[in-house]
């Protein structure tokens, strides 16, 4: 099978609307975020939580701009690493940063499958064992992966449904929590384990894992109807419906449940908050909500990384190997990406899957920007001072969140910065064995010395 006739099969131009592709977006986003952060923000920083939701969204909103910009001059389905690669060429930041990314992903969605299965659990009593909370996580990805087995238009339909659904009764909940509460008024005096800025900035960095979902959109680029105008308006319009929607439901849940509670529930707090408010029909319809949302989120998400792992391969940054598999490059790289989640899913809790995603993340969107900053400013028409703001706000999340994370649970830091010396070292060794590698560096430093 030639190359030409491989990618037909895989990118289907124009098969996105701009309503699936905002569902998609916010398929990610409101999956993971809403539902298992709100316990772990309100652990680090208290009641303030609701406002590190809206931090998180500021950030969020400056990191959209160096992604729009890019989009509407470079469209493409591999998103995240063919933008690096018009910063960086073919050379270790685009590999070392799309990985991260392509990793970030990944944590993403096993977030997503033991969100599903905490939620799950609810309806039966819980999770005493802690054994099936993994095991349904598990099987949502393995579902996912059969849905996605059978093409774009069968997950535009199941995504815009149950993104549909999700989004009505996410705000069902919102709305129903704050009129039955008690008051709105959350009390702001009682502090959480520390009311530390470093503390804020932790969860407001976890508040930027429930918007890094508009990521998404820009990896399915070509496929997006008029991408050059719908993919920024996408980004715009799922960015601003999820503000709106976390606003509420952390206030919902904060005037329905106290502090501790929060805490002691933050794998499922929604659910938790549902009780008090709604009685029992509460905490079935939050729970459906929730498995509706993290489905939805496993689903888009899915899609949307193996796309960019195939992108990375045709692009001779990544190595690729067969293992005897039929069919198309795409096929290959949703396997190894389910086949990864299934790992995390299986033997990582929620808050450490978390904070693996979040450094990833981070460290990835500040080369993004730099790469604007650095390469790209002209060719795109992007003003200094955004990107440049964007740096700064992400440099001080990921700080107060490393600083949290040594003082509570120094084991992640350690994992996630083992991970990227591996990756860096094996990049390097990759890239400097790859001829098509060598020959783009020559060609790279060529171009940017002309830029």
């Amino acid at each position: 099978m030639n190359r030409e006739e491989d990618r037909t099969t895989r990118y289907q131009e124009g098969s996105l609307t701009l309503p699936g592709t905002v569902m998609l977006g916010t398929g990610v986003m409101i999956g993971a975020g809403i539902f298992a952060l709100t316990g772990q923000m309100a652990q680090m920083t208290g009641v303030l939580f609701p406002l590190a939701f809206l931090a998180a969204a500021v950030i969020a909103s400056f990191s959209a701009y160096s992604y729009i910009k890019i989009s509407n001059a470079y469209p493409s389905a591999g998103g995240i690493g063919m933008y690096l690669h018009k910063a960086y060429g073919n050379r270790l930041p685009t590999a070392f940063n799309a990985l991260l990314m392509y990793f970030s992903m990944v944590i993403a969605q096993s977030f997503l499958a033991r969100t599903f299965g905490s939620y799950t659990m609810q309806l039966f009593g819980g999770d005493e064992s802690g054994r099936m909370v993994p095991i349904l996580g598990v099987a949502l990805i393995l579902v996912a992966f059969v849905i996605n087995l059978l093409g774009n238009r069968m997950i535009q339909g199941v995504a815009s449904f149950i993104g549909i659904l999700k989004i009505g009764g996410i705000l069902i909940f919102g709305l129903v929590g704050i009129w039955i509460a008690d008051s709105v008024a959350v009390d702001f005096s009682e502090p959480g384990e520390a009311g530390a800025l470093g503390n804020f900035l932790g969860a407001t960095a976890l508040g930027i894992l429930a918007f890094k979902g508009f990521t998404t959109i820009t990896n399915s680029g070509s496929e997006v109807i008029d991408p050059k105008r719908n993919v920024g308006r996408a980004i715009v319009i799922s960015i601003a419906a999820c503000v709106v929607i976390y606003t509420l439901v952390g206030f919902a849940v904060a005037s329905n449940l106290s502090l501790a509670e929060i805490i002691e529930t933050q794998d499922y707090s929604l659910a938790a908050a549902a009780r008090p408010a709604l009685g029992d029909y509460g905490v079935w319809f939050t729970v459906a909500i929730a498995m509706m949302a993290t489905a939805g989120g496993i689903l888009a998400s899915v899609f949307a990384v193996s796309r960019m792992l195939a992108m990375l391969t045709e692009m001779k940054l990544v190595p690729h190997r067969h293992f005897g598999m039929p069919g198309s490059i795409q096929k290959h790289t949703l396997v190894y990406t389910v086949v990864l989640g299934l790992i995390l899913t299986a033997f990582f809790d929620l808050s450490r899957i978390a904070a693996l995603g979040i450094v990833f993340y981070l460290i990835m969107d500040i080369a993004i920007h730099w790469g604007v900053l650095r390469y790209l400013r002209k060719d795109i028409k992007a003003n200094t001072w955004v990107p440049t703001t964007a740096i700064l706000l992400d440099l001080l999340a990921l700080g107060g969140f490393v600083w949290v994370k040594l003082n509570t649970d120094p084991f992640v830091i350690g994992v996630a910065v083992v991970t990227m010396i591996v990756l860096a070292v094996s990049e390097q060794i990759f890239l400097k064995r790859s001829p098509e590698s060598a020959q783009a560096k020559q060609e790279e430093s060529h171009a940017h010395r002309h830029h």
